[in-house]
């Protein structure tokens, strides 16, 4: 099935590598120019090679870039405005999480976990917002967590945040789609990454299998599915919201949890 933007301009942050560069991947399948950008830049050098050994190097653009920085994220919109026409597509990944609880959380953490998850969205928004709204099909799509729905003890500071990040993205919906751009969100459960494959190389069987290691630890935490996330998964449903597929949707999320979530 063709998610129909084949020609069409698409800009992914956090895009060198796991859900994004998955997304990258699948839009450049499906024939849309793609630019993304990331902080490493040594990994974002990578990810572009990969990509331009599959698709033709015209088709592409990456820039490092700090999400955080709005000037930074500003000129990076614009030389992929330029150079590609416009931009019809954007897709939010940047953002990781904080393993504290409550009493283990300083005020500055707190004010950083705030920081990156508000602004990681609202930076490339603003920077890209002049673009979208000249775009037939404009699309905002979201990387969020399932932790804003089940706030865990562990990680206080992101539930909140994710949490407020769901409420801004609806509030954009609403705002936005006079203009004729939709905003929606994507809500993972426990994805495979690099933080698990480094968890992995420390496990305490030497011979348990990398499928069976992440089923147990599936079994643990009550996955329904019986096994985490691959982040193709979580990029396909982004994708897909990104995408004229979704033309009838805004102010919506996607579980991408395996049947995690229990909210209603």
């Amino acid at each position: 099935m063709s998610f129909q933007v084949s020609g069409k301009v698409a800009v992914v942050t956090g895009g060198s590598s796991g859900i994004g560069l998955e997304a990258v991947r699948l839009l450049l399948e499906q024939g849309a120019y793609v630019a993304w950008c990331g902080r490493d830049s040594v990994r974002l050098e990578d990810s572009w090679k990969a990509m331009a050994a599959c698709f033709a190097p015209e088709r592409l653009h990456i820039q490092c870039c700090d999400v955080l920085d709005a000037d930074a994220v500003k000129q990076f919109i614009d030389q992929v405005a330029q150079r590609f026409g416009g931009v019809d597509m954007l897709i939010n990944n940047a953002g990781q999480g904080k393993v504290a609880n409550f009493e283990d959380t300083s005020d500055e953490e707190w004010m950083r976990e705030v920081q990156l998850k508000y602004f990681s969205v609202l930076n490339p928004v603003r920077a890209a917002l002049p673009y979208l709204r000249q775009s037939g099909i404009a699309a905002i799509a979201n990387v969020n967590s399932l932790l804003a729905y089940k706030p865990e003890p562990h990680m206080i500071a992101t539930s909140a945040a994710r949490a407020g990040l769901l409420n801004l993205s609806k509030g954009l919906s609403k705002e936005f789609v006079a203009a004729g751009i939709r905003v929606n969100s994507i809500l993972i459960g426990m994805v495979e990454s690099g933080q698990w494959q480094r968890r992995y190389l420390e496990r305490s069987d030497p011979d348990q299998s990398w499928e069976d290691w992440l089923a147990g630890i599936a079994r643990k935490r009550g996955i329904p599915m019986g096994r985490l996330g691959k982040p193709v998964e979580a990029a396909r449903a982004l994708v897909f919201l990104a995408s004229p597929l979704s033309s009838y949707t805004t102010g919506s999320v996607i579980d991408v949890s395996g049947g995690f979530s229990q909210e209603i």
